[in-house]
């Protein structure tokens, strides 16, 4: 069953939102330019779940978190949610304390990390392609991953490791660390070997999709995600193999 009307006038005014910071949400999908738009988003919730008062607390957690990623990384540059949505809904549906009381702690929690690793803190990352495409998630699997292999890339367990992180980031950096140390206000911080300026990042991500190096393809909702491939490693060969060499 359809509901056009609960879809288009939720969650088209998050597709506004993104018009309104004048950006253009471009997609790591091979098939297509831009990314799934969250009007059509909106009309797989409601094939999946019908009531009203839960679409539209999804849809309003959904546009704080929009909100949060378009202030704390502006320059983000590919926008695939799909999978993102549907694991927040799977969860949110099987949640133990309830459907509300889940996506409001969700919530809080992806705008922490928001916060806490973009453009506003000393941590001052550019992109969330390594959160959103399950880098940061394949890596941590792999040091436990007899404990960890069933946890999935946006669960709350995942989403309180990387709060931590985060932490331990900051305090190496108030102690000057040679990995992570200040940077200046205006710069962005890039603790890998290989440039991460716009176009050099379209084009080692566009490489490391062609290559089917992407640990979740977040494009696809049905995706399932991959951990057990040094995907870290491979992309830093790649790029070197692309010269895509970082400026000290």
């Amino acid at each position: 069953m359809n509901y056009p009307s609960i879809t288009d006038r939720s969650f088209e005014c998050l597709d506004e939102i993104l018009k309104q910071y004048s950006i253009e949400p471009l997609s790591l999908n091979p098939h297509k330019i831009l990314s799934t738009s969250f009007a059509d988003l909106g009309d797989m919730i409601v094939q999946i779940i019908d009531d009203p008062l839960f679409i539209n607390v999804f849809k309003d957690t959904l546009k704080n978190i929009l909100k949060s990623i378009l202030n704390n990384f502006p320059e983000n540059i590919f926008w695939d949610f799909d999978f993102f949505v549907i694991s927040m809904l799977k969860q949110a549906l099987v949640a133990e304390e309830g459907a509300e009381c889940f996506l409001k702690l969700f919530g809080k929690k992806i705008e922490a990390l928001m916060e806490l690793f973009g453009n506003k803190s000393n941590i001052h990352f550019r992109y969330l392609h390594d959160f959103v495409y399950g880098f940061d998630w394949a890596r941590w699997v792999q040091k436990e991953p007899q404990s960890r292999h069933l946890i999935e890339p946006f669960s709350l367990i995942f989403l309180d490791y990387l709060l931590s992180r985060g932490q331990e980031i900051l305090q190496l950096i108030d102690m000057h660390d040679r990995k992570y140390h200040q940077i200046d206000d205006n710069s962005y911080r890039n603790p890998f070997c290989f440039s991460r300026e716009p176009k050099d990042e379209i084009y080692l991500f566009t490489h490391l999709v062609r290559r089917n190096l992407i640990p979740v393809a977040t494009w696809d909702c049905d995706v399932s995600p991959v951990w057990n491939r040094p995907f870290y490693r491979m992309r830093e060969t790649i790029s070197m193999e692309l010269h895509l060499f970082k400026e000290n």
